[in-house]
């Protein structure tokens, strides 16, 4: 009898500790932590730091200047990056689109130079010469989040 009884036991530990393992399974993973989480999503609401700013800036003169101008005004075959002429280019679009051109085609004759990291500054620096707020959380790197940041027109100061 007590051999039923432990087998019985035994048996049924089993059983809970399959049934509570798919259970476990089917519920969903917490969302990710980065730092894009809770991400703001318009360029009005502060998206990269002014550090990063600077950094981008660093890189814009290396890598972009030559060809869309030391302010961002453009030349005879690049687009400005700044400014009126900026903003009907982009309005409506997503930051996760600018990241993307630039990494796609930029620098020309050279696409695919720049890192991930790099490119994300050169766009921070971008907004902060379009005058958009820095904010306290660098812009990320990942076009999933960067998707989902529509541009839009600086509001009047």
């Amino acid at each position: 009898m007590q051999t039923t009884t432990a087998v019985f036991a035994l048996a049924g530990a089993m059983y809970a500790g399959v049934f509570y393992s798919s259970v476990r399974a089917q519920q969903p993973a917490p969302a990710a932590q980065t730092p894009a989480a809770g991400a703001a999503q318009s360029v009005l609401e502060g998206v990269y730091t002014e550090e990063q700013g600077k950094r981008g800036d660093a890189v814009y003169g290396q890598e972009c200047s030559t060809c869309h101008g030391a302010s961002l005004e453009g030349g005879e075959m690049a687009p400005a990056l700044a400014g009126a002429a900026f903003m009907s280019n982009w309005q409506g679009l997503t930051v996760g689109d600018l990241f993307e051109r630039i990494r796609i085609s930029m620098p020309d004759g050279n696409p695919g130079k720049l890192s991930r990291q790099q490119i994300a500054d050169v766009v921070a620096f971008i907004l902060s010469a379009s005058k958009y707020p820095a904010g306290k959380t660098e812009l990320p790197k990942e076009v999933e989040f960067l998707k989902q940041m529509k541009i839009e027109p600086a509001k009047p100061q």
